[in-house]
Order: structure tokens, then sequence, then C-alpha cells
């Protein structure tokens, strides 16, 4: 019989929609039975693509002797952490507290009323290793819940007012703190494989970014080191697939041969603007080719029909991790023949011997990675490998990593000109206007025609931050305009006027037992970092308005938690070196139509740029496309050509 998720649109929650353990999905309704049955809550956070919440899934919670625990003693909540990253946040912050660590499946136990008193994450069904059962767990936690009951409420008593105890103060940002975070950087990095810290590596793309933007404008060669070695061995290595394009989730060895096979929509529209900078820098081609290659991955493999782009694929396949991405030699002699084939097993190192569990992961960590004479047979492996099983695709199209795609395939049309690309970050611009938008609200997520919660925090930065690179791409002043009502209202619904900074949430929206305000840049920038990034670019196109009173303020919210560990705010450390060391103001006077259409592609895309009609104060000269120039508060004369 199904449960309580039976009706319910996201991929994760249907996953669970058969189990026997009688899931809720978040709601009154389950509240108010706990109470009514004077029980506690389970609640189960996770996402569809996770590979340990699959397995805790088969270990337990399609486990009859686990679900009569769980359905005679506790009311059980099933959240997806990706439509409701507002819950996510208050109990992982608990998780923190109570392990020191988090991670999902995040298990927490809750009061009635919504009150913590135990977390954890991964609990396998008997205990094992060291780790605590979760069958032993039920029963400890009934038991304590029916005999001793005062002292679970008294530490989630406690656990809360700690938590809210946390409300942080502003203070200056101190323009030094990309030089700490750059020495951080320097200690932490590894020199032989790329990366910073030990196994598992994750890629943190805007960590690579910060330092690229850091060597610009400081020239520090360790920075541009740091993130070329980085950005060359994640795509030389299993991290990337050399077959259909993209970046899995993360490594989890120091060489980013073998990565946590789930691909993210996130990380991807991450590491593109990475390479992209890198290209940049640099003019090396293998950057532009995995900036490309990834992107193509996205249109092909993660877009809806209609534009938007789709959250994740899953790690798993036929119940295997990773089956889908390993082949043998033999696999490739028989496609492509005795010679072809072992030519091309041999430069992507797939050996008999294997190197994960048996099998291989294809990678070019023995091969030159410059080498492109196998590409022609990359489509018939490709097609070849989705012949044999699939992937599992949450198709839920999420409004902030959509911002994220959108913006990153403006960077690469920036870069490369390929009208496809800046055609497809158009087509899901519309999409979330069209779908994700309505009477002045954007939402979460968009599903099966529905859409879903409204709008946090980050959904609106990031969609800001998208509305600024679609006016980088194009100039066209219908972005600005959009960024400037989606700054209004995320002012208007998140901005804590009293404290600074913004709340992951709202007024309008459902009061939990915390309000966080995220500053820490992990897997994707926070929502605070990415609207000091957007305020300090608004400062700079709007120098006459008030973003930079705002921007400053912003940044001088962020600087007490950045000031504890610089780098895990780069994408605040990078608002704060365009606030310090702002880029050109170009003010560009176009002669004619044609002229005007040249002009994203042959600006920097960190210029704050301004299109206009010649007018008394901002003529043509010679008649000509004109460029006015202002840097550090002294203009240059006017010039008709660009190199000038």
């Amino acid at each position: 019989m199904p449960n309580h998720l039976n009706t319910e649109t996201s991929p994760y929650l249907l996953q669970h929609a058969e189990n026997p353990v009688d899931w809720y999905p978040w709601g009154e309704e389950a509240f108010r039975r706990a109470r009514e049955e004077d029980k506690p809550v389970f609640l189960s956070i996770g996402y569809s693509t996770c590979h340990w919440c699959h397995v805790m899934a088969r270990e337990s919670f399609q486990d009859q002797e686990i679900a009569e625990l769980l359905n005679r003693w506790f009311i059980s909540i099933k959240v997806d952490r990706e439509e409701r990253p507002d819950i996510d946040s208050v109990y992982m912050a608990v998780c923190q507290a109570f392990t020191g660590g988090g991670g999902w499946p995040t298990s927490i136990f809750l009061t009635p009323e919504q009150q913590p008193f135990f977390a954890g994450t991964y609990f396998p069904k008997h205990n094992q290793g060291g780790m605590a059962g979760f069958q032993e767990l039920l029963e400890l936690i009934h038991e304590k819940w029916e005999q001793d009951r005062s002292a679970l409420l008294r530490q989630a008593r406690e656990l809360v007012d700690l938590l809210k105890g946390q409300e942080q103060t502003e203070q200056e940002a101190q323009p030094k703190l990309p030089e700490t975070a750059v020495q951080l950087y320097k200690r932490s990095f590894d020199r032989k494989y790329g990366g910073f810290g030990g196994a598992p590596k994750f890629p943190s793309p805007h960590n690579l970014l910060f330092l690229l933007a850091y060597y610009q404008r400081r020239g520090d060669q360790d920075c541009l080191e740091m993130a070329e070695r980085t950005l060359l061995q994640m795509y030389r290595g299993g991290l990337f697939d050399h077959i259909g394009g993209g970046f899995c989730r993360y490594s989890t060895d120091a060489r980013f041969l073998a990565p946590h096979f789930e691909k993210m929509l996130y990380d991807n529209a991450l590491l593109i603007p990475a390479y992209c900078e890198a290209y940049a820098v640099t003019k090396k081609e293998l950057y532009l080719h995995a900036a490309k290659r990834t992107a193509d991955y996205v249109l092909r493999e993660m877009t809806a029909p209609e534009g938007g782009f789709y959250s994740a694929q899953d790690a798993d396949s036929d119940g295997e991790e990773g089956k889908y991405y390993l082949f043998t030699p033999e696999e490739l002699i028989s496609l492509l023949g005795p010679e072809q084939g072992q030519a091309f097993a041999v430069h992507f190192d797939i050996t008999a011997a294997g190197n994960f569990e048996g099998k291989s992961i294809p990678n070019l960590l023995y091969s030159d990675p410059h080498d492109r004479s196998f590409d022609r047979f990359l489509e018939q492996v490709y097609q070849y490998r989705r012949s044999r099983c699939s992937l599992s695709l949450d198709d839920k199209i999420l409004t902030a990593w959509n911002g994220l795609m959108i913006a990153a395939l403006c960077r690469l049309y920036k870069i490369c000109g390929t009208e496809n690309f800046l055609n497809a970050a158009k087509r899901a611009d519309r999409f979330l206007w069209e779908n994700l938008w309505k009477d002045g609200t954007l939402y979460v997520s968009f599903r099966a025609g529905k859409r879903g919660a409204k709008g946090f925090l980050d959904d609106y930065a990031a969609f800001l931050y998208a509305q600024l690179a679609l006016y980088d791409a194009t100039y066209g002043k219908e972005y600005l305009n959009r960024a400037e009502e989606l700054c209004r209202e995320t002012i208007t619904k998140f901005q804590d006027t009293e404290n600074g900074g913004f709340t992951l949430y709202g007024e309008e929206q459902e009061a939990l037992i915390l309000r966080p305000k995220e500053t820490y840049d992990g897997a994707i920038p926070s929502g605070n970092s990415l609207m000091a990034w957007n305020l300090v670019r608004l400062s700079q196109l709007f120098p006459e308005k008030d973003y930079e009173q705002q921007a400053k303020r912003q940044l001088d919210f962020l600087a007490p938690d950045a000031g504890r560990y610089p780098p895990g705010h780069a994408m605040f450390l990078l608002a704060l070196l365009n606030y310090s060391e702002p880029p050109p103001k170009i003010t560009v006077v176009p002669a004619d139509h044609s002229e005007r259409k040249k002009l994203p592609l042959l600006l920097p895309s960190d210029a704050a740029a301004i299109l206009r009609e010649p007018d008394r104060e901002y003529p043509l000269k010679n008649g000509k496309t004109t460029f006015y120039v202002c840097r550090e508060h002294s203009c240059l004369p006017p010039v008709n050509e660009w190199k000038e």
C-alpha cells in the first residue's frame, strides 16, 4: 500500500511512496498526528541521487521489521532537501551540532513541536563496525521517550537556544581577507594532484574562480598554478566523464580518478565558468574544450524540451554504483575492432585489471590530455554505453541551480561566441519567468506541471545573478530591469534591516525553529555571498543609486564569518575583490544596431559596461562607435577602437 507520499511530485519522495514505512511529507498533518498520539517524529532528509540515501532505504526503509517499529512508535516524515532548503538548513545545523559533521541522509528525531533531541546521518540496520544500528537506535529512543522524556526535552531546548544564540554582528570587511585566504589555500594545496586537502576532494569551483581573479589583479603565480593544476587534474581524471562529458560530484581519492558518480547540475554550472576563466587567462585550448564538452552534456542530457535544466543524474544503475560508466577492454575491442578498440582502451586507461572494482573508469591520467585523435570514436562508445543500462534522472527544475547554469552558458558564450549556448541560456530564462515567477513571487521548483514552494533567498540571489550574466552577454536593457526588480523583491522579502544580511526564508513563509542566515560557500555559494556579488555588480552599473551602500553593508555582514575561515567564503572574497578593486566602467555609444550586436563579445566580462544612445554628454567621436573608459575615479579620452 502506498503511504502519504504517493501524491507528491518530488522524485525523491516518490522513490519512497511504496515503502512499508508510513511516510508523511513535511506538514501540519504529520505533526498534528504526533501530538494527538503523543509520539516523537523521525525526520529523514535526502535527495534523489544520493547514494547513501539509497543504501539506507534498501537496508531499513524497505525492511518490514524496521517499518513496523517506525510505524508503531514514531511519526515518520520525508523531506527532499532540494525542494525544502529551509528545513534542510535548520536540521543540518542541528546534525552538525550533535555530531560535528553532516551529510545525507540526515536523520533527526523531533518532538511534535519540531524541537530536535537526537541527530545523525546514515545508520546501518544493525550495530556494525562501531556504528550504531538503526533498529537498536529506534528501540533506545522509544525507551527514553517513555521513561525519561524530560531529559530529551531539556536537551532539545538547550540545543535550540544554543543555535539561536549564534546571531552575528557586522564588522567592517577587511581588504586583507583575500591575502589571508590565499595563504591558507597555499597551505592546504595538494601540489602533486591538485585540489585542497586530502580525499574526498570536491571541485569547489568558486575557490578556483577566486584564485584566478586574485592572479589577474595581483599577479600571484602560485594562485594561477593552484587553479591550473586542479582544473587540469580534474579534467584528466575520472571525475570528468570522458565519454559523455560533464563532471561527477566529487572524487573519492586524491588523484581525482574515482568519482562519486552522481552528476549534479550545480557542479557543472560552476565548473563551466571556472574553465572559461582559465582559458581567458591562459588561452590554453584544453580549458575551453572542457567547458564546451560540459555545456554540451548539459544541453544533451539535462535540458527539458521547454528549456529548463534538470537537477541530477544518479550514481547507481541497476543497483550498482558507477555501473553505467565502467568499461572492460573486451567491450571496446568488440565495439571498435581489435586495433582501434585496443588503442582506445590504452588511451583511456581501460585495462583487464581495472581501476574500480574490477572494471575501468575512463581517464587520461597516463595519456596526453591534448590528444584529440580518439574524439571520432566517442559518439559510438557513448551510444553503446547508453544501450547497456540507464541512469535515473531527477527531472525537477530548480530555480537556484538553473540561475547558475544560465550564468555559466552566458560566460561560455562570451568566451567562444557560440550562439547555441546563449540561446539555451535565454530559453531557460524564459522558462523560469513563465513558470516559476508569479505576481512578484519566485518559486523553488517545477515538475510535472506544478510549482513547488515559494522561493528562498538562494532562488532569488541565483536568478538575479543570471540576469546580470545575461546583460553581460547581450547588453539587453530588459535584463538590467529584471535584475533590479529581483533585487528589490529580495531586499523586501529577506533582508534583516536591523542586524544585516539576508535570512534564508521570509516572513510570508513557514516559520521553523530557526531562521538561518547562511554565509558559508559550500558546494554552491551561499545566498548571502551571491547577494554580496550581485549588489557590488549593481553598484558598478548604477553608481547613482544606493546599491553601493547596500553592497558595503552586505560585505560588512559577511566579514566576521569570512574572517574565521576565509577559504570557506570564496564567493564573498570575489565580491570583496570586485568592490575594493573595481573593474573599469565603460560607457559605450554604438554607431548603429549592427555595431551594438558585436559589443558583448568585444568587451571584457568583468567590466561595468553601459550602452547609451549618443547625447550631449556622450557624443559619438568621428561618427563611429565610441568608448568612454573610467577607472579609479579618473576618465580617459574617448576612443573609437577598443584596443586603444
